[in-house]
Order: C-alpha cells, then structure tokens, then sequence
C-alpha cells in the first residue's frame, strides 16, 4: 500500500503496459557500465575534436598537390564540429544515435585516407580508425562492438592498396593495430564493469549504482530535470534464508531482479544495493510518479515490501539522497512493512500551513457520539474525535490527505499529541457537564506513531496533565497496523492497555486479520467497518460476517461498535444481531465540542430519532 491511503493496482494491467519497456538487467550484463550518456557523448565528442583539428593541422601543413586537400579539410572540420556538438548535446542524445556517431566517424578516416595529397600522410590518417575501435569496444554489447571494429577493419584494407604505390597488404599493419587495440579494450572495459555488478542478479551493485547516482545527479545539474530515488527492502527476507535455505533466498532476488527488471525503461537503473534491498534511479522522475511506478512494481511481485522514495534537489549530494530514502524506508518498515513511504525533498504549501497550523494550535477537532443500541433512545455512552482543518492552500483536502501530508513531511507526531491533548481536555469538559453518561473518548493513532518506542509514555504524559482518566480513553488502530505485527507498535499497545487504556481495532474487517487472530492481537473493541453495514438492506439478509463477528467477539469478551449506521433499519438489524454500540449519521454527525454539549442538554444526553424517548432521571449539568 501507499502510506497512508493505499493503491489498488492490477499487476496484469501494469505488466501490460509496461512490460514491453525492455530488460534492463540484460541490458546491464551485456553492455560495459561505462555506457552512459554522459561518459559516451564526452568520449566520442573528444575522439571526434581530437580527430578533426589534427586532420585539420596535418591537411594544412603536409607536402604534396593541392590535389583533394579541400575535401580532406571539410571532412576534418565536419568531424570538428560534430565532436563539438556532441560536448554540448550528447548526453540529450538517445543511446543508439552513438551508433551513427561511431559509423560517420569510419567513413570520414576512410574519405581521408583516400583523398589525402600523400602517401605518408594517408597511412598516418590510418591511425584514427583506432578511435573507431576504442568508441565501440567501449560502449557497445560485443555483437555490435564487433561489427564496428570490422567495418574499420574491412576499410581500411581496401583503402589504402588504392593509394598509388601501396601494395595490397599495406593496410595489414593499422586494420591488425585497429583490431587488437579494439579487443583488448573491450575486454579490459568489461572485466572493470563486472566491480560493478552483482553477480547474483546481474544487477548494479552498490558501487555501480553509487557511479550512476554520481553521474545521474551531474546530468539533473545541468538540465535541471528532475531526478527520484527508491529504496526497496523484501520484508522478512531472512526468514526464507533461515527455513528454506540460501538457494531458496538467491532464488526470490533473482525472480524479483528480473520481473522488475523487465518493467523499467532503459534510463532506469535498478540495482542490488546490499543484501534483500534493491535500489532504484529515476531520472527525469517526480516523487508522485516515483511513488506509482514504486507502487506497481511491488505490486508485480508476490513478496512483500517495504519501500522509502525521495527526490534530488540542485546542490545535494548523492549521499544525502540516499540517506533520505533510506529515511523513508525505515519509516516504512516502523508503520508495519508492506508499504510505500515518501520522505520528500520538498515542502508542499500545503505541509508549510500544516506547519503553522500546528504550533498555533489552530487546528479543529469534532466529535461524533457513539450511542448504546442496548439500552436504546440513542444514548450517548463516548465520542470520537475527528480532525478538522480548513487548509487556504488546498480547500478540498480530506483529513486523509491531511495525515497523509503530516506523516509524509513528519508533523504526524506533533499532530497526534496536538488532537490527543484537545480531545482529552474537551472530553473532560463533556464528563464534567454530563456525569450521569460515563463517556468514553476514541481517538485514531497514526501506525507510524505508534511505531515510535516512546509513544506509551507520551500518551500516559497526555493523560496525566490533562485529568481524563486512562480507564476512559480508547485509541483506535486500523487492523492492518496491528497485524503488520511491528514489535515497537505492540509493545506499546501491550504498555497502554496495561495501564488502563482500551485498544479498538478501527475498519475491522478491511484488513488482514482472520477472526481467529482476534485472541491473540491486543485489543478490547472491534469497529466493524461501515460497507458491511452499508450491506445491510431491506430487500436482502444481513451479511452472515456480521452475526459471525457477533458472536465470536461475545465469546472473546471484546465489545463491538458498527460504524456508518445510517439507518433506523440498519440499526434494528444490528440490535437484533446483538451489536450493543453504534456510531453514524443516523444518530449524529461530528460536532464541536460546545454545539455536541447543547444537543446533549437539549436532548437529554441522547442523540438521533430515540433522543426524546427516555428522559427518566435525567439532570442537566453545567
């Protein structure tokens, strides 16, 4: 998932529409890691330069006819100015265009060669088909490396017996320098590469990828496009190592290398940074489109990870990208795994007014009530507080694209104790107006919140200056955080509820928990999500889930509340069914917390249809 919010992705319609985009892991192997665009436009530029003004020196200053000295030196000033243009715009430039470089280039020594005023000079030109041989064992996969180099061979030897006065092996000598020079290049070049591959997956390993980060960065300098980095970890990885065996563990990173592989373009560069944790440059790339294609390819494999993703911006280094990203991986591992996690380069408008929202305390918190379906009338017996923010950057966010931008831009913390410590002031001013009601307070908590080792104790620090008794506080979990089983999150459950706080598992039913799991996992409550009952309607039976959670949680001693009840019947299904606590719009929307204690008054501490049947005993406080 995307956290927090997470993307539903089909992996069949990714694969399809991306798949085609090549394997940059052969791609990697076959080809030298010099292969970049920068290193071959600088390379090929500075043999063209090189090329062109000596065959512009020597044109000028060797003896002999005037004969086709003019078309020697356009040839020389032709391969000037491309060398030129290839500093200035190479890098721009697609990878295959370099092969079009490298074959003008033959074909321009050969024009030279033939056309030059003597036969010394000729031989000496000869020499540049060396360059052509260096180019192309340099960058090129073998196959084609090798066409290059016998291209110039093949030239060469038929060029020079045509000079007047050559014999017809006169070409032997430079065409065997061309090719042995090429050869040993090549081999030279790949048996540098391979310290920059691992040989597991075939893959760039830390050191190549800490060469294309360098390089990747140089280029984002110049064309000030944007550059993203992504940390991928496969979560539990050492647990397939120790129950089935190392072959079984290289097994899983060779498959994960190559179905990721595969769905990268070729300016993308995956790599093996250390252990189960891949790396991956995107250049050219936002964070949101970062965070997408980190989406899809986690959701191409059936390993789960866990993934931090950043962005480049001008002066950083590469080193501190990467520090960020792995930020953000470890984040993503505190809130459960399994997730994606941005820690981000940048501050949006929006973070920076969350920001000064949340030192100046101006940030609302509602309340809706949660009503006893038992003892019926629409009781108020506790209230959940519910965030509310008006934000002048962006009017139309919700509150989970709030948590989302605190969580991202790390004001989760400070926003947590800021609605934790409201709501706990507010609820004792409630219990203090409505004494007879025993009300209890719920409060949602961040999964990466929770994740964090001192939580418990600033909870309990919350409570003790703000009077409300822990015995009364409830702290909402989604049930895929609990599940996701971090040990610093269950620690501190297991700390809160042992000092009287109750734990409620919000969504229920939406996660990844069985119902079996619900002996085991800490908690006191179950919030049955609202689809199921959403579910519940006059032309059909109920849900058969919803009587089965029934019971079990009456087994298990666990209390339950069914979320979104909009309905008088939904609410006479789930009375039936033996649910004793309710919350929605049936009864209430959220309020603040002076309007929610003038509608207790009004009505008697009960809120909806019921709020008038039962008025027995009732003094109103405050």
């Amino acid at each position: 998932m995307w956290q927090p919010g997470g993307l539903v992705l089909s992996r069949l319609s990714f694969v399809r529409g991306i798949g085609s985009r090549g394997d940059t892991r052969t791609r990697v192997r076959a080809a030298s890691a010099l292969a970049t665009a920068m290193v071959m436009s600088r390379t090929t530029g500075a043999f063209y330069v090189m090329g062109g003004a000596l065959g512009l020196i020597i044109t000028a200053v060797a003896p002999g006819d005037e004969g086709n000295r003019p078309l020697v030196g356009t040839a020389a000033a032709v391969a000037l100015l491309l060398g030129i243009s290839l500093l200035g715009w190479g890098p721009r430039l697609p990878h295959s265009i370099h092969h079009g470089y490298v074959a003008i280039a033959t074909i321009l020594v050969t024009i030279a060669v033939y056309a030059f005023p003597n036969t010394v000079g000729a031989i000496t030109l000869a020499s540049f088909y060396v360059f052509v041989a260096c180019d192309a064992a340099l960058f090129f996969v073998w196959p084609l490396a090798m066409s290059h180099i016998a291209l110039a061979m093949a030239l060469c030897l038929w060029v020079l017996p045509t000079r007047e006065g050559l014999p017809w092996w006169s070409g032997l000598i430079p065409a065997g320098v061309t090719f042995g020079v090429g050869v040993v290049v090549g081999i030279l070049t790949r048996m540098a590469s391979e310290a920059d591959i691992d040989v597991l997956t075939g893959l760039l390993n830390r050191r190549g990828f800490d060469r294309a980060l360098n390089t990747a960065i140089e280029n984002a300098t110049r064309s000030e496009e944007g550059l993203a980095l992504v940390l991928v970890d496969l979560d539990r990885f050492q647990k397939v190592n120790d129950h089935l065996g190392h072959r079984a563990g290289d097994a899983v990173l060779q498959r994960v290398a190559d179905t990721w592989s595969k769905l990268l373009a070729p300016e993308q560069r995956l790599a093996r940074y250390g252990g189960d944790v891949f790396a991956l440059l995107l250049p050219g790339t936002t964070e949101q489109a970062a965070i997408l294609l980190t989406e899809q390819l986690r959701a191409a494999v059936t390993t789960g990870c866990s993934a931090g993703v950043t962005s480049w911006q001008p002066g950083e280094s590469g080193s501190l990208l990467v520090s960020r990203a792995d930020v953000g991986l470890y984040r993503a591992k505190q809130a459960g795994r399994n997730r994606t996690v941005l820690e981000s380069s940048r501050q949006l408008p929006l973070a920076v007014e969350l920001r000064e929202a949340i030192d100046r305390g101006a940030l609302d918190v509602h309340y809706q009530p949660i009503v006893s379906l038992s003892e019926g009338g629409g009781k108020a017996v506790g209230v959940e507080a519910l965030l509310r923010w008006s934000s002048s950057a962006q009017p139309d966010v919700t509150t989970e694209g709030l948590i989302r931008v605190a969580e991202e831009y790390d004001l989760i913390s400070d926003l947590d104790e800021l609605v934790l410590r409201r709501a706990c002031a507010d609820a004792a001013r409630l219990q203090e107006t409505f004494a007879q009601l025993d009300l209890t307070l719920n409060v949602n908590v961040s999964g990466l919140e929770l994740a964090e080792s001192g939580y418990a104790d600033r909870v309990t620090g919350i409570l003790e200056s703000t009077g409300w008794p822990a015995d009364q506080l409830v702290l909402e979990v989604t049930e895929s955080e609990l599940a996701a089983e971090s040990q610093t999150a269950i620690a501190n459950l297991h700390t809160l509820r042992d000092r009287g706080v109750r734990i409620a598992i919000d969504d229920f039913g939406t996660g990844y928990s069985s119902l079996s799991r619900l002996a085991t996992l800490p908690s006191d409550i179950i919030k049955v999500d609202q689809s199921f009952v959403a579910a519940i309607r006059s032309d059909s039976p109920a849900p058969p889930l919803l009587g089965v959670i029934a019971a079990l949680s009456k087994s298990l001693d666990l209390q339950v509340i069914a979320e979104g009840v909009e309905t008088e019947y939904q609410a006479a299904v789930l009375t039936e069914l033996g649910f004793a606590l309710a919350q929605g719009y049936h009864y209430s929307d959220s309020h603040p917390v002076a309007e929610l204690i003038s509608d207790l008054n009004q009505n008697q501490g009960r809120v909806g249809p019921g709020a008038d049947a039962d008025r027995n005993g009732w003094v109103p406080l405050g």
